[in-house]
């Protein structure tokens, strides 16, 4: 797959079109430099936005991925296909988006009880301190965590450990 063939292909079907980066930035909800990105080779159009480009430009997907026209139309089942995998990486994003969500509540959470812990006068007990320094550290682990899991730095752990352990 040859990038910048594939993005002198898009700056010619946008031609076509008679549209600026910025018109047809405008229709697919995403920003020009993106736009200007894809075209210069730099980057690729996600999944999901592949299946509009070609609807949008009456291509083929494969003919995208190619970086040049071919005779046949995108039959049906390459396009099912294609929007069930679009669809896979969508719903991947939103779980993401859900544990993230998560992480970020029990952080907040935990920063409001530790605040408000420091404002009341509770006696110097095991207990009190124990508390006071679960509120004060699990921000940074649901923030850690969080960061870990969006950049699927926790997926590659759980690989390596599965391997150390001989299931993988």
């Amino acid at each position: 797959m040859e990038q910048r063939k594939i993005g002198s292909f898009l700056k010619e079907l946008r031609k076509e079109k008679r549209l600026t980066q910025e018109q047809l930035a405008e229709k697919l909800n995403v920003s020009g430099r993106t736009v200007s990105r894809w075209e210069t080779g730099s980057n690729m159009p996600d999944i999901s936005l592949l299946v509009e480009l070609a609807e949008f430009y009456e291509v083929s997907i494969p003919e995208i991925i190619d970086g040049e026209r071919k005779s046949e139309k995108m039959d049906k089942e390459t396009k099912e296909a294609v929007l069930k995998v679009a669809e896979y990486s969508n719903e991947e994003k939103r779980k993401m988006g859900r544990v993230t969500l998560v992480y970020f509540i029990v952080g907040i959470i935990s920063i409001i009880v530790n605040v408000a812990m420091r404002f009341m006068e509770f006696p110097d007990t095991f207990w009190v301190g124990f508390l006071d320094g679960v509120t004060s550290g699990l921000p940074l682990a649901a923030m850690l965590l969080g960061i870990l899991y969006v950049t699927e730095a926790m997926t590659k752990v759980r690989a390596f450990k599965l391997k150390l352990i001989g299931r993988k």
